[in-house]
């Protein structure tokens, strides 16, 4: 039973930390806890518990992200964004490979999904392959937290130290370049190859 407690604590963490639009401890540095304070559990099953609270976590983030856009998003800025979604539309494979290799990496994914869902395409397109991603990467997080947690028989707190820097900074520059998705003018970089920003009187209306 306090498996079972321990299990369902820990996807409710997860799921949370996933939920969170912004500013959350990243879930690799969280299940590299678990796997540093606890190096006895199977850390595969620790990495499949996190990847499936994670992708759950993010489909939410990114159905919140489209109330932003029907509530709050000018009908020029949401116009706008289609025209990624189009583009996406054509490159289904090279959209499901793209998330894909970003969740094998400690990237930050929460701008990815709140950026994804503003298009309104398909969740499945985005949540499978982030799934299958951060299960292998989460899996190298917890199994190299417990190998030195066995091995060199470390504090756990320690793990404090992970790339705190490195988080606030990756923050800041994820949430630019949401804002900067919308602004770019890209009807205007589709059919003329050039760049601009869109303009505010259309952003306003």
């Amino acid at each position: 039973m306090s498996g079972l407690i321990e299990a369902a604590s820990l996807f409710a963490v997860v799921f949370a930390l996933n939920v969170i639009p912004a500013f959350a401890p990243p879930t690799w540095m969280a299940l590299s806890w678990v796997g540093f304070s606890r190096p006895l559990l199977n850390p595969f099953v620790v990495a499949a518990l996190g990847a499936l609270a994670a992708t759950a976590g993010r489909i939410v983030l990114a159905r919140l992200a489209r109330v932003v856009r029907r509530r709050w998003l000018s009908a020029a800025l949401r116009d706008n964004i289609d025209e990624i979604r189009e583009s996406l539309e054509r490159h289904r494979t090279l959209t499901f490979s793209g998330f894909l290799l970003y969740a094998f990496g400690p990237f930050p994914s929460n701008y990815l999904f709140i950026a994804y869902g503003l298009t309104t395409l398909p969740l499945w397109l985005a949540a499978v392959p982030f799934c299958i991603g951060r299960f292998v990467s989460y899996s190298f997080f917890v199994f190299t937290a417990s190998e030195v947690a066995q091995r060199l028989a470390a504090e756990a707190t320690e793990a404090q130290q992970y790339f705190g820097l490195y988080f606030i900074l990756s923050q800041l520059l994820l949430l630019g370049l949401v804002v900067a998705l919308t602004r770019i003018d890209w009807h205007h970089l589709r059919t003329t190859k050039r760049f601009r920003w869109l303009r505010a009187k259309n952003a306003r209306e």
